[in-house]
């Protein structure tokens, strides 16, 4: 029998999903419904491409024949306003209802706003959407003077993109460290002191009292003791918030994102969600493998076929400032029964392997990305560590074992 099929969101989350539903069924009637006014894009190119080609057509997932090539509707431009799980119908901003048999939210998330007075001044912006990266693209130039809150890894990319052509950039901090959820205070001290030698201030520790200006123009902030610090451009980079409010009316369940079991199913039947706008393990990963996986098993489902989500451990890579970073896993000392580290006396190598149950739990490593590889297959496959003498081995002898 012929479905009907409306996936609510328009990124990767729901492309993954429509390529899993074709693989089975390439006959029921599948509804694309994508906020933007953009077809799907690939989101995470857009602070790399940010001084590059900003076309829509240059960045998208699938070409716009996809779609037609496998019998899509999409309607851009269109936000689902309802939903109704008894009558099976969602409402859109056009006034339209639209019916389904299946219907899959992965409307994804935004970015988290600060509470800071000021935010809604022009010359702040957030990277999130593509007509984000073409508003700021169209502020800068070379004397453009740019303050970034947020230092965790999309702030320090966007610092880094920035840099590389010639802006002067400061990052705001407020935790007494850079990626305070991925590195250590070691590791994220090498990394300040490598981002510094590039030329751009890091004040962590750091809150943000005001953002000021003149007619509704950024032009500084003020911060600790409210000392100014003079700018052109405030772009926020602190974490993000699933898209909730589509359910808001609704008797699906919810916490930080919408609950969902290991089928991508929420609490009402034939409703499923997925990507950033789902919560699955008391978690809201946020990442874009994470989003693909979500997907993949939520198209699988919604077209028959039984398929459980595994768990995926997060990976944090940074490529920038001559530095390669890696991090991923638990990372607490509290929560690990033995803890390896080595680290080079010019700081240029810092290794760190938490262990937990004669298990790598977690990992960071910077300087040594040949050897990240062998850390993300043992942590993933739960590798014992039979027959190796932790209390005597060191980290560079653990990881020639690991690659035996």
């Amino acid at each position: 029998m012929t479905k009907k099929i409306i996936i609510v969101g328009s990124g990767i989350t729901a492309i993954t999903a429509i390529k899993a539903i074709r693989e089975i069924d390439l006959d029921s009637d599948i509804c694309l419904i994508g906020e933007e006014k953009f077809y799907p894009y690939t989101r995470i190119k857009l602070s790399k491409s940010l001084f590059a080609n900003l076309e829509e057509n240059s960045i998208l997932i699938q070409k716009k024949e996809w779609y037609e090539q496998n019998n899509v509707k999409i309607l851009i431009n269109t936000k689902v306003v309802s939903i109704d799980s008894n009558s099976h119908e969602v409402s859109l901003s056009n006034g339209s209802n639209l019916s389904y048999d299946k219907l899959l939210i992965a409307n994804g998330a935004s970015n988290n706003v600060p509470p800071i007075d000021g935010i809604g001044m022009n010359g702040v912006y957030t990277l999130r959407s593509l007509n984000d990266a073409l508003n700021i693209k169209e502020k800068l130039n070379e004397n453009t003077n740019v303050i970034i809150l947020g230092g965790g890894i999309l702030g320090l990319e966007m610092a880094f993109i920035l840099h590389q052509h010639n802006i002067k950039v400061t990052i705001v901090e407020l935790c007494p460290r850079l990626m305070p959820r991925q590195l250590d205070d070691k590791a994220s001290e090498i990394l300040k002191s490598k981002i510094q030698s590039c030329g751009i201030q890091i004040l962590t520790n750091t809150c943000v009292n005001k953002i000021i200006g003149t007619d509704n123009k950024v032009e500084g902030i003020l911060i600790n003791e409210d000392v100014e610090l003079k700018c052109d451009i405030v772009i926020h980079s602190i974490g993000i918030k699933p898209n909730m409010d589509l359910i808001l009316k609704t008797d699906i369940k919810r916490e930080r994102g919408i609950l969902v079991n290991n089928k991508m199913e929420t609490n009402i039947k034939d409703i499923y969600a997925a990507g950033d706008v789902a919560e699955f393990d008391n978690q809201v990963i946020g990442l874009w493998n994470i989003a693909i996986s979500q997907g993949k098993i939520a198209g699988y489902n919604i077209s028959g076929r039984d398929a459980i989500y595994e768990k995926i451990t997060p990976v944090t890579m940074l490529n920038a400032f001559g530095i390669s970073l890696f991090s991923m896993g638990c990372i607490e000392e509290s929560n690990s029964t033995k803890v390896l580290s080595c680290e080079d006396i010019n700081g240029n190598s810092y290794k760190k392997i938490f262990i937990k149950n004669n298990k790598i739990i977690g990992a960071i490593v910077i300087g040594d990305a040949r050897r990240s590889p062998l850390l993300k297959s043992a942590i993933e496959k739960e590798l014992p560590l039979d027959g190796i003498n932790l209390s005597t081995i060191s980290v560079d002898e653990l990881l020639d074992k690991l690659k035996k």
